[in-house]
C-alpha cells in the first residue's frame, strides 16, 4: 500500500504490511513521515486518530473522516470536496484556504452568535477587559476558541485603569471607549489575522 504525492505520483510512504489506506496512513504518521501533498482521495479514514497531523495541500476529496480526531491538524489548502466530516473533532484544526469545505463543518465550528455579545480579553500584566461586541461589528472565529471582532466597546477594565494590548503594546482599552482594529481580515479560518481578539468566557481569557 502506497501513499502518493497528489501531483507528481511519487511515493511518499510505502507499507509492506498495510492492506488498507487507514493502516498505511497511521504507520506513516507513527514513522514521522512528511505527508503534505498526499493523495488520500476516496479513503475510509473514519474513527482515526490523526491529531496534530500535517496534511497540508493534500487531496482528501471523497474521504470518510467521520468520528475522526483531527484536532490540531494542518489541513490548509486541502481539497475537501465530498469529504465526510460528521462528528469529527476539528478543534484547533487549520482550514485556511481549503477548497470545498462542507457546510456541516462551517456550522459545527461557528461559536459566535449574531447580535450584541460580551467578550473577554487579557492584556499586559494580566489585566482583564470586559468587552461588548456590537451587533453591527463583523466577527469571526476559526476552529478554536479564540475570536476576532472588527471593533468593540470597552465595558470594564479589571486590574487597572487602562489595559494595553499584549500583541502590539500600543492599543489601549479604557472603560467607556470604542476600540477599532487597524485592519480587518475576512478570512474566517485565519485565526491570527487582523481584528480585536477575545474569548467568549472570562475563564478562557484569564488562562490565555
Amino acid at each position: 500500500m502506497d501513499i502518493l504525492h497528489r501531483h507528481t505520483g511519487a511515493v511518499l510512504f510505502r507499507s509492506d504490511t498495510a492492506t488498507m489506506m487507514r493502516q498505511c496512513l497511521l504507520q506513516a504518521i507513527s514513522n514521522g513521515m512528511d505527508l503534505r501533498h498526499s493523495d488520500l482521495s476516496g479513503s475510509d479514514l473514519s474513527e482515526c486518530d490523526l491529531s496534530g497531523c500535517n496534511l497540508r495541500r493534500s487531496n482528501l476529496s471523497g474521504c470518510d473522516l467521520s468520528r475522526s480526531d483531527l484536532s490540531g491538524c494542518d489541513l490548509s489548502e486541502c481539497d475537501l470536496s465530498g469529504c465526510n466530516l460528521r462528528e469529527c473533532d476539528l478543534s484547533g484544526c487549520n482550514l485556511r484556504e481549503c477548497k470545498n469545505i462542507p457546510s456541516i463543518v462551517i456550522a459545527q465550528t461557528c461559536i459566535l452568535p449574531e447580535g450584541t455579545l460580551i467578550g473577554w480579553k487579557k492584556c499586559q500584566f494580566n489585566v482583564i477587559v470586559k468587552l461588548q461586541i456590537p451587533a453591527e461589528a463583523r466577527r469571526s472565529n476559526g476552529t478554536g476558541r479564540k475570536c476576532r471582532a472588527e471593533f468593540v466597546d470597552v465595558l470594564e477594565v479589571i486590574g487597572g485603569k487602562t489595559a494595553i494590548s499584549r500583541h502590539d503594546s500600543k492599543t489601549k482599552y479604557i472603560a467607556g471607549t470604542r476600540v477599532t482594529c487597524h485592519e480587518w481580515c475576512e478570512d474566517r479560518w485565519n485565526e491570527c489575522a487582523g481584528g480585536i481578539h477575545f474569548f467568549i468566557t472570562r475563564e478562557e481569557a484569564e488562562a490565555y
